[in-house]
């Protein structure tokens, strides 16, 4: 007779931050958002990763951040689609490598050493990378 394997246990809820970590979670988030919404402007400051980074932040220290995020008309699909297993649409990814082209086109021209240029827009061309590699749609679960 062979013994049945055990289930781990029931997971338990996490455990609750002390409230200083929960405090600096939340300045990480709110300071996250406004580098993210300053990046709708400005084209050499990436506005996902430091979105990501705000929801991430509110997931672990404040739901009513994290809801307010996920509602937002501008970041909430993202968010939603990126917890939906890394889900990147195809528009963003084309509106990344255009902000990101125009970028590079501008560092060309305005940074005197060619040298740091060329580092930045290698860095870009990493990122655009791994960014078309993301999945477009959800993936099914069997």
């Amino acid at each position: 007779m062979s013994a049945q394997p055990s289930l781990p246990p029931a997971s338990n809820p996490a455990k609750p931050l002390p409230r200083g970590l929960q405090w600096l979670l939340r300045v990480v988030a709110v300071v996250s958002l406004a580098l993210g919404f300053l990046g709708i402007f400005l084209p050499v400051l990436p506005t996902t990763p430091f979105i990501l980074l705000a929801a991430w932040a509110a997931a672990r220290s404040s739901p009513r951040m994290l809801a307010w995020l996920e509602q937002h008309r501008l970041f909430g699909k993202m968010l939603r689609d990126w917890r939906r297993g890394g889900v990147v649409s195809r528009r963003a990814k084309w509106g990344a490598t255009g902000v990101m082209s125009v970028s590079a086109v501008l560092l060309l021209f305005t940074v005197s050493k060619l040298w740091a240029a060329g580092v930045a827009i290698a860095c870009m061309a990493s990122v655009l990378a791994w960014l078309w590699r993301r999945p477009e749609s959800a993936i099914p679960h069997p």
